[in-house]
């Protein structure tokens, strides 16, 4: 155990090897000296296991000092207050904290899958709610002040994240049968329930008692998203996983709501009634609301999912991780934040990531719209053609057996700026982001469009800050973009062959030009032009350009 302890943590192992000693050899043909000095020693009696934890006091002695009280002799430092990053908040319609407009890349969680041996480390993402007993680290259980330092320091901002598809990875050979017993293989992915004590779940653990949470799942969120108000970081937080009620029936087999997993009586038929002994259909069950225990069940979990982060500023609430449920279900979640945020006073920033026949119908009514504060476009997109790629909710299926039947077409950069424009001229004051097809190739269109959590990159913090005061517009020429604060500043994007023709006539003074590139900021070209007229600012090079 020592020899595997040393290899992986070092010398630091020496300072826990503390064993009861072994002072005399074992040899059936030991040299003169030592036989003598053996017979010596055989006049003491052995050292017991008793006396050897008897003597830990010599061993490692605690330093006492006369009339000294114990608070004296060890003074506990005050823990320094650690420094904020500027508040994010809904400024002009963009999501900023201070003044600048919210970018960076975006990453989700590992839900199922991995291995705690080191094959198994090497490609493993930053998570949060992982846990790998007794180890920390990269594929393990995460050092989040690490893991927050480097998205700070790195391109990734924004971490989404949803509770796992299972807690242990046994349950990776998709197979649905009951466990013979608890022996479980990490790295876990925690569930937001306490387990019971009580009975066996299909895991071979105890059931869940869903009306109580695991505290250290909630409590690791706490604390990424107290680093993230530190440094600057977003968490967007899934309330639900829609993963473990549709597809493949082990999805199904471990999941906490399930009633062969619980305590509460949730209701759900047993034996489970698995589509041709494989599938699992259980999205309509778990979304009806019409079960007053379930109800209360759901009701009291959505409290959880705000309270938790009731005093931090950085985290987006959304409904769920592949959400394409029903109407009525995003209303009653809807409904209870309003009565959660009446009863607390409090306005977390909550966002509607749903399809989009369900989001226009959402948006459309005034009573629950005013509770939206982010629109997320990612169920759903404008393809290539200008025609709308958009699953309908509430028919049972995942986003990807829905992609299977309606083979959708890829988006463009045209396109993508079409959706978001789109949302923002509607809803001018709402925040809107894309996580649709290929969302990470757009950047700039989503930006230009007006929207946040795009993936820019080179564009520096005094950009941002002008960003925020700006609002979409186009100019005269497709594939031209700008964002204005009308007479005082521009930022422009080409990508179009021609030259941009940009209309200060109505503006004075001089403005500060330069060209950059969209890819790492670098300057192409500045110069100054006087305003008061139509100036023509022709393309540097082949590719796009971005204009301040």
């Amino acid at each position: 155990y020592y020899a595997q302890l040393k290899d992986r943590i070092g010398n630091d192992a020496d300072t826990r090897n503390i064993v009861l000693p072994v002072e005399t050899e074992a040899s059936s043909s030991p040299p003169v000296d030592v036989a003598q000095k053996l017979t010596k020693l055989s006049i003491k009696p052995a050292l017991t296991l008793l006396e050897f934890i008897d003597k830990a006091p010599i061993r490692n002695p605690i330093p006492t000092t006369e009339n000294l009280k114990i608070n004296e002799t060890y003074k506990v430092n005050t823990p320094v207050k650690p420094s904020l990053a500027p508040v994010m908040a809904i400024k002009n319609g963009w999501l900023v904290r201070g003044n600048e407009v919210v970018v960076g890349n975006r990453q989700d969680v590992q839900w199922w899958n991995g291995s705690a041996r080191p094959y198994g480390l090497k490609n493993s993402k930053a998570h949060i709610t992982r846990f790998v007993p007794g180890r920390s680290g990269k594929g393990l259980t995460d050092d989040l002040d690490a893991t927050t330092d480097s998205m700070k320091n790195g391109s990734v901002k924004i971490l989404d994240h949803n509770y796992g598809l299972w807690y242990d990875r046994r349950r990776d050979d998709h197979e649905r049968i009951r466990r013979m017993d608890g022996d479980v293989w990490a790295p876990f992915y925690e569930l937001p329930f306490a387990r019971s004590g009580q009975d066996k779940a299909w895991d071979g653990l105890s059931k869940y008692d869903i009306t109580k949470y695991n505290l250290w799942y909630w409590d690791r969120l706490k604390t990424f998203a107290n680093l993230a108000d530190q440094k600057g970081l977003v968490l967007i937080h899934e309330n639900y996983f829609q993963h473990n009620i549709i597809e493949a029936g082990a999805h199904y087999a471990d999941f906490p709501w399930r009633t062969a997993n619980n305590i509460n009586n949730t209701g759900f038929p047993e034996p489970v009634p698995y589509a041709g002994d494989k599938r699992v259909f259980m999205a309509e069950q778990f979304y009806d609301i019409s079960n007053a225990n379930r109800r209360a069940i759901h009701k009291a979990y959505i409290y959880k999912c705000l309270e938790n982060f009731n005093d931090n500023n950085g985290v987006i609430q959304l409904i769920g991780a592949e959400f394409t449920g029903p109407l009525h279900f995003v209303q009653f979640w809807i409904d209870t934040i309003k009565e959660w945020e009446k009863e607390t006073g409090k306005h977390p920033i909550i966002g509607l990531s749903v399809t989009k026949d369900v989001q226009d119908a959402i948006l459309a009514d005034p009573n629950r719209a005013t509770v939206i504060d982010l629109i997320d476009i990612r169920y759903w997109h404008y393809q290539e053609d200008g025609t709308a790629y958009a699953p309908q909710g509430g028919q049972n299926l995942a986003p990807r057996q829905h992609a299977r039947l309606l083979k959708p077409k890829k988006t463009s950069f045209e396109q993508v700026y079409h959706a978001v424009a789109e949302y923002k001229t509607k809803f001018p004051d709402k925040v809107v982001i894309y996580s649709g097809d290929n969302f990470d190739s757009y950047g700039w269109a989503i930006l230009m469009a007006g929207g946040s959590l795009s993936n820019v990159s080179g564009i520096s913090a005094a950009n941002l800050t002008l960003a925020a005061t700006m609002k979409p517009f186009l100019l005269g020429t497709t594939k031209q973009y700008g964002l204005a604060n009308a007479g005082k500043a521009y930022i422009l994007y080409n990508s179009s062959a021609d030259a941009i023709n940009l209309d200060l006539t109505k503006a004075a003074g001089t403005f500060s030009l330069k060209i950059q590139n969209t890819r790492n900021g670098s300057i192409l070209k500045e110069e100054k032009v006087n305003a008061g007229s139509i100036i023509k600012i022709n393309k540097v090079g082949n590719g796009d350009e971005v204009i301040v």
